[in-house]
């Protein structure tokens, strides 16, 4: 009897070991293809009339990052006559003060701005984008979010390819403000380039779909419509409209050339919400794109590679079920040695634990970094990424009871620099309940790490240190920013910038 568990164990633990080896070396494919491609663009086709643009900035509650983002965007350079700017302000803040009094400076100076806000906040980002399209009259369309800073030449360098009449939707590389302020700001810069530097890159370049990010680039009025418009049913509308547009027959852009900075969340708590939030939003679009992949007339590697795409959050779950049954793998292999032969076989598959590694380090290469220099980071990365994972568990659950539409904004506090704080600033989040299931899963792994010394399994001793010391980096990361707020809370009143309601003038 306990022959037959171990091999049924084994059995599971293989399955899951032959998934996450499929994902590895679908890393390491994307990484040579993205090595292997031209460091230029595709050049833009000559255009042969000025179009109206439209540039729409969805705001809620951002009170320190508002009005950078309006001053950016009237600046833009663009033919007045043919560009709109929309400021979709859902806030329930002083926020809409604020950008109030930005939308009647560069009004007053000519500018073609608007200040809309609703009466609800129905459908959240994706709400805000539906009324936008509704009050616009822009053929082309671009998207930032409240904490980018689009630079001057952006819808220059970016609507000329939509002489294509093809083309739904274009996206540009996201920049970091702020990618040196902190050790965390700096994993997660490393973290976007290797999406940006890679995935997008690859997927584009080897005509497989990729995905609009949601900020940082433009789409086509048409394209938007024909795909049935921005909907409310997932929390990654982005990725949502981009799959649609692509059933329709619509073509994308992806330009790695052009920048669009963006100021990385400074604090754990924040940077745990927002990846809560992308990860609950892949899993919605996963559970209701992939059936229309399958079905679509697509090539098989265009499905896999969709499929893979989708579902790329599912490697904490499978992480997450290998996890559990490390121990009962030691046990039984010490129990029953002919399963040793196995454990051979799986070290096999256990290299492509290296994949991370080498999409990272392809990513800063093509960016002319000193890559050999980033890889102790990397490898402390993989260690925060396998950290996440009880946070993706937690969405995937409440994915699974029917908690799937409730938006959970990312707190930005207008840090661009190294000599900033965010402590005495509104946003801050509470310390979440969710820290206990993140102590439990650091206590197994920590048992789990001692048990595999004892049994001489080296291998398992040294991923459950790597699941141990990354959920006990973003536990103990948490506590310590959450202490350190309190404490100054403690000390002074909470500092609010003034709001001057009757003056206009803005700091540009």
């Amino acid at each position: 009897m306990e022959s037959v568990l171990g091999f049924a164990i084994f059995a599971v633990y293989g399955t899951f070991l032959l998934i996450l080896f499929a994902y590895g070396i679908n890393f390491l494919y994307l990484s040579w293809l993205a090595s292997h491609q031209p460091s230029a663009d595709p050049a833009p086709p000559e255009m042969t009339r000025i179009p109206y643009v439209g540039i729409h900035l969805p705001i809620f509650n951002e009170l320190y990052v508002a009005e950078r983002l309006i001053n950016a965007a009237a600046q833009l350079d663009w033919d007045r006559d043919h560009l709109e700017i929309l400021a979709l302000d859902d806030s329930t803040d002083e926020t809409s003060q604020v950008v109030r009094k930005a939308v009647e400076y560069w009004r007053a100076r000519g500018v073609n701005i608007q200040h809309i806000q609703r009466a609800d906040r129905r459908g959240y980002k994706a709400g805000a984008l539906a009324a936008g399209m509704e009050a616009s009259r822009a053929e082309l369309i671009a998207y930032f979010d409240a904490d980018f800073v689009p630079p001057r030449d952006f819808l220059r360098r970016t609507i000329p390819y939509f002489e294509n009449p093809r083309l739904g939707f274009l996206q540009t590389r996201w920049g970091h403000l702020n990618r040196d302020f902190s050790l965390l700001t700096f994993l997660q810069a490393l973290a976007i380039d290797g999406h940006f530097m890679v995935e997008q890159v690859a997927r584009f370049r080897a005509g497989y779909w990729f995905n609009f990010n949601g900020t940082g680039g433009v789409w086509r009025r048409a394209a938007i419509i024909d795909a049935g418009g921005w909907t409310q049913d997932t929390l990654t509308e982005d990725l949502d409209l981009s799959y649609r547009s692509f059933f329709k027959g619509w073509h994308a852009l992806y330009l790695r050339n052009v920048v669009a900075p963006a100021e990385l969340p400074v604090t754990l708590s924040a940077y745990r919400r927002q990846q809560h939030r992308w990860a609950k939003g892949s899993l919605q679009c996963a559970r209701k794109l992939l059936p229309q992949v399958w079905r679509a007339p697509l090539g098989l590697a265009q499905k896999i590679q969709a499929t893979l795409h989708l579902t790329g959050y599912m490697i904490h779950l499978y992480m997450f079920v290998m996890m559990l049954l490390y121990p009962a793998v030691i046990y039984f292999m010490q129990r029953s040695p002919e399963l040793f032969a196995l454990w051979g076989i799986g070290a096999l598959f256990n290299l492509t634990t290296l994949a991370p590694l080498m999409f990272f380090s392809v990513a800063q290469a093509q960016l002319g970094r000193g890559w050999w220099r980033k890889i102790p980071y990397i490898l402390f990365f993989t260690a925060l990424g396998a950290g996440l994972m009880p946070n993706t568990l937690r969405a995937a659950w409440q994915l699974a009871r029917g908690d799937s539409q409730t938006f959970e904004r990312t707190p930005k506090f207008g840090i661009d620099g190294r000599n900033q704080t965010w402590v005495e600033k509104k946003y801050n989040l509470p310390l979440d309940a969710a820290i206990l299931f993140e102590f439990f899963i650091a206590t197994w792994n920590l048992a789990t790490f001692w048990y595999a010394l004892q049994s001489g399994n080296w291998v398992m001793a040294f991923y459950a240190a790597i699941f141990c010391a990354g959920v006990s980096f973003v536990s103990s990361q948490a506590i310590l920013q959450s202490l350190r707020e309190r404490q100054y809370a403690k000390k002074q009143p909470r500092v609010q910038p003034a709001l001057d309601t009757g003056s206009a003038d803005v700091n540009i």
